[in-house]
């Protein structure tokens, strides 16, 4: 077993990966650590450890990590494990994987592995980035980019409404194009879910199913501070797919268009508009409770 860390997470982050780590010697697990030390280097990690064998490689951190992780893993074999130590932990939640170290740590020697189905974005200058949970682009991805990560690490989920206040009085909202294979559309914001939860445990996409291939699409029609902070209000009571002004709909294809608009994916900045959104190529075996109703990975 690897288990992938950023050890610029914080000290915090870090107390909680050894609470993990406590678990696995317990039951006499043998892993090793690696640490990585700039960006990219936990796909070149997990790439490196699945190509020379390694069956389960876990990535310990958030959903940009599990992302990265998970991009390595991309054509091999190897199982992703997880040990959500992030903000939001958007997919640990999504997919029932425990949040609490311990619990997760006994998770990665007592579950099963199971499938599911990763996007993948294409940009115009050929970089593609795999994403596990979600992309979106236009005020939510403005946030993130702009997101002071000193502020994150010491007061977490704060820093987001803190950023997101911030752009309510500066974002312009500008309008993006939206084409599907069927047809095209036009919002003020856009996001392409795999799973039915975002920012945390809170709905956004309730006919979302991680486990098959495709993607549920929030267009988010109303523009302007009041609209955005209308969603964020809702956001939280569950109530935002229920918002006037906001349209779900199924794609496994789509192309988003803007004036260099920034997108984020899995939460972390990764680039801007246009992109193209697919299906990626191969779907992810993932170390997940033994529960009924996802199909099992071969």
């Amino acid at each position: 077993m690897i288990i992938i860390f950023n050890p610029t997470a914080g000290q915090r982050r870090r107390q909680r990966l050894e609470r993990a780590l406590a678990v696995l010697r317990h039951v006499g697990q043998e892993f090793v650590v690696m640490e990585t030390t700039h960006t990219g280097h936990a796909k070149a990690l997990a790439r490196a450890g699945a190509a020379e064998g390694c069956g389960l490689v876990v990535a310990a951190g958030g959903d940009g990590t599990i992302a990265e992780v998970a991009a390595g893993l991309a054509g091999h074999g190897a199982v992703l494990g997880v040990l959500p130590l992030g903000t939001a932990n958007v997919f640990a939640w999504e997919l029932g994987i425990p949040v609490r170290p311990d619990a997760a740590a006994r998770l990665l020697t007592e579950g099963e592995p199971r499938l599911v189905h990763p996007g993948e974005a294409l940009f115009t200058d050929r970089t593609t980035r795999l994403f596990v949970q979600m992309l979106g682009a236009g005020f939510d991805a403005a946030v993130v980019a702009n997101l002071d990560l000193g502020l994150k690490h010491r007061i977490g989920r704060g820093a987001y409404v803190w950023q997101a206040m911030r752009e309510l009085g500066r974002y312009q909202f500008p309008p993006l194009r939206v084409v599907f294979e069927d047809g095209e559309a036009r919002a003020s914001s856009v996001i392409v879910s795999k799973g039915r939860l975002y920012a945390g445990r809170h709905l956004l996409a309730p006919a979302a199913e991680i486990a098959r291939p495709g993607f549920q699409v929030a267009l988010f029609h109303g523009s302007g501070p009041m609209a955005a902070a209308a969603y964020g209000a809702a956001l939280p009571l569950n109530l935002l797919p229920r918002m006037p002004g906001l349209t779900l709909r199924h794609a496994t294809r789509l192309r988003i268009e803007g004036e260099a608009v920034a997108v984020q994916a899995d939460g972390d900045p990764a680039g801007r508009l246009p992109v193209e959104v697919r299906v990626a190529e191969a779907p992810l075996r993932v170390m997940l409770p033994r529960l009924a109703g996802m199909a099992q990975a071969a």
